[in-house]
């Protein structure tokens, strides 16, 4: 498959039913580099903003961050709920754990492998299982099922912050 040229011909690199394979790179304003990178993206708030034309009252210190969701007791000014790198974690489990080939190591009920052999390898001829529908599923899965037997199930996601002190 022949990379395009520029970001805005093809910004998505893939198929609905591929798993994330590459990305185009955004510089540190958001904005795309016109440069593919050879993985899939990591989770972030990314809000491509327009580089402003004149700035005003330069000089006068960086900009404090918004702390999210402050109303619902999560986050202060202080310590802030960290959801992006309790994803790019949970993420990498399941990638680790779904690339396993032999289903007696997936730890995975009878069925529920014969499920799994059957989304992950099936022929399908006309409608294929979207990627992002297998891997919710899978997440679900390998975090209440699988994970929870090993005793690392889903109890210390609920429990990160990071401190921003």
């Amino acid at each position: 498959m022949e990379a395009p040229n520029h970001f805005f011909e093809k910004p998505v690199l893939k198929g609905p039913c591929d798993q994330p394979a590459r990305h185009w790179e955004l510089g540190p304003s958001g904005q795309p580099t016109q440069r593919i990178l050879p993985a899939r993206r990591r989770a972030e708030f990314i809000t491509p903003i327009p580089t402003p034309r004149k700035r005003k009252g330069q000089g006068q210190g960086e900009q404090g961050t918004l702390a999210l969701r402050q109303d619902d007791g999560l986050s202060t000014a202080a310590q802030q709920y960290d959801p992006t790198s309790i994803i790019n974690d949970l993420r990498g489990q399941v990638d680790a754990w779904r690339t396993s080939p032999n289903p007696n190591d997936w730890l995975a009920r009878p069925e529920t492998a014969r499920l799994l052999q059957h989304w992950r390898h099936h022929k399908f001829n006309e409608v294929k299982p979207i990627f992002c529908q297998m891997e919710s599923v899978e997440t679900v899965i390998q975090r209440t099922d699988i994970a929870s037997e090993r005793g690392n199930g889903m109890r210390h996601f609920g429990e990160r912050v990071v401190s921003r002190d």
